[in-house]
């Protein structure tokens, strides 16, 4: 059983011990428990607030080669550091299968590498001047400390994703893990060791503790991954503090196979977009729309794959761990008996699975006959479940897709040039995958329209995020201008309608 009171959470300066409310955390495989953490305390952040002023106020002054080479350290951290523990404490407090959770800890590094060289190459832009003999440019300044609200299902990457732009811009950082996925965020921070001390601060809590954290006049900046309703809360009270938020609320992503669809291809495809991590992640398959001439043959492909999936504890061998809560499952079982109720058909699936009956564990499911009525292709069922539709064809595919209030991504399985063009340009979404979902770039940005956020992680866009411009004009020779005060005789307006242009 893991134990915050163990020196292992406490050998660095990133954590401030917490002494408020304890919380045991629970195994969602076994609902064993597997250790105890405690909330922050307000007089603990606010010590940590004015850690983190002390320690920017300095951090920005560095050259931006010198940050660069700090971040470097990190990544070079990560990738020298046994994650095993990590990983195994992840898997252990909110299910992920083993091998994604070592794998998600491993792709860290070169968030840290990308923004480390992304804030040495974008610092400003030289304007061509409007006046001669002026100067004339934008640079970019760190913004001071930002805040860092996580979710539970990428607890290290998405942590890592904002927290490289905002240190690279030169700010401080706050962490408040989510509860569910905290002891393995504290034990992380370790890799963080060559920051200056009070830069960087990981901070438990709930719901309380973050908004502290935004509301505090010492914090500059917000980045939130997590519901859709706790992403508008987050957004309303930044804004009301005039704080700049990326929000990253989740959604319900379309696949479309179309006619001309890579069957074998498009079902494997499907089983990892529906089923990664339970259904779990913000980019998941949810809503499938099957062109009729493909529908039953597509649907034959997609069982026979999903059969081969294991059902189990995330530190066994299998690709199916149980959901995160208890709460979590019974909104997958309320939508899918909606569904049924409503007329769709259980092509596999649909239960709790008999092997596993400790636990919060729901087998990958497979809905046919969905329609628009059905709360299933309305809300986020962010579970092992794939709700397909039976359209005419490409163009109803598409437009069934964009009937959504979410708009993160959108997935597309397509031989034709055409349909694969037509989909990127007409899919209401902030990503768009051909032949290949889910994947991510560092130098892309990352994020949705409509109600699925607003802001960007990653490439260009993620750096701005965490860094505000402003403005230089320099008159290297000094001059009187003509249009300086006072105006001479001549420009001002006379009788008859005259008037100096």
């Amino acid at each position: 059983m893991f134990n915050p009171a163990d020196p292992v959470f406490y050998r660095h300066p990133v954590y401030v011990p917490a002494k408020g409310e304890r919380h045991t955390v629970i195994n969602p495989a076994t609902l064993g428990a597997e250790g105890t953490f405690a909330d922050t305390t307000v007089a603990e952040l606010d010590s940590v607030l004015l850690a983190a002023k002390t320690a920017q106020s300095a951090w920005k002054r560095l050259d931006a080669k010198s940050r660069a080479t700090i971040l470097h350290r990190i990544a070079n951290r990560i990738e020298a550091t046994d994650m095993r523990v990590c990983a195994e404490l992840m898997s252990r407090e909110m299910g992920k299968p083993y091998p994604e959770a070592i794998g998600e800890v491993a792709n860290c590094a070169g968030a840290f590498r990308y923004f480390a060289e992304m804030a040495r190459d974008e610092a400003g832009k030289v304007a061509g001047t409007t006046q001669a003999g002026s100067f004339q440019y934008a640079r970019y300044e760190a913004l001071g400390t930002s805040v860092h609200i996580m979710p539970f299902n990428f607890p290290i990457l998405l942590m890592c994703w904002t927290v490289a732009a905002s240190l690279a811009s030169g700010n401080a950082c706050i962490i408040k893990p989510a509860l569910a996925t905290t002891l393995c965020t504290l034990e992380f921070m370790q890799v963080f060791e060559a920051l200056p001390e009070g830069l960087i601060a990981c901070v438990p809590g709930g719901a309380e503790v973050g908004q502290y954290l935004i509301a505090s006049p010492l914090t500059h900046a917000v980045a939130f991954t997590g519901s859709v309703a706790a992403g508008k809360a987050v957004a309303a009270s930044a804004a009301g503090q005039m704080k700049p938020a990326v929000i990253e609320a989740g959604g319900s992503d379309p696949m479309i196979i179309t006619a001309h669809a890579p069957l074998d291809i498009a079902a494997a495809g499907a089983v990892t977009a529906a089923f990664h991590m339970s259904g779990q992640v913000c980019t998941s398959a949810e809503r499938f729309f099957v062109v009729d001439s493909v529908h039953d043959a597509f649907i034959e492909k997609f069982a026979t794959e999903t059969k081969r999936l294991r059902v189990g504890n995330g530190l066994t061998k299998a690709e199916i761990g149980p959901l995160v809560s208890e709460a979590a499952r019974a909104k997958v079982i309320r939508l899918v008996e909606d569904a049924k109720a409503k007329g769709a058909t259980v092509v596999l699936g649909g239960r709790i699975p008999e092997s596993e009956p400790v636990g919060w564990f729901y087998e990958p499911t497979i809905l046919t006959g969905c329609t628009p009525d059905m709360a299933i292709l309305q809300e986020e069922c962010f579970g092992p479940v794939a709700a397909i539709a039976r359209v005419a064809d490409f163009n109803e595919a598409i437009e069934r897709a964009n009937d959504s209030p979410f708009g993160l991504g959108a997935s597309v399985f397509t031989t034709s040039l055409e349909e694969a063009m037509e989909a990127t340009d007409r899919l209401e979404s902030g990503m768009v995958w051909v032949n290949n979902p889910m994947i991510d770039n560092d130098a892309l940005p990352f994020g949705g329209w409509k109600a699925s956020g607003m802001g960007r992680e990653l490439g260009r866009q993620g750096l701005d995020a965490f860094r505000r411009s402003k403005m230089v004009i320099i008159d290297h020779k000094p001059v009187i201008h003509e249009w300086w005060y006072p105006y001479p005789d001549s420009w001002f307006y006379e009788e008859g309608g005259r008037k100096h242009v």
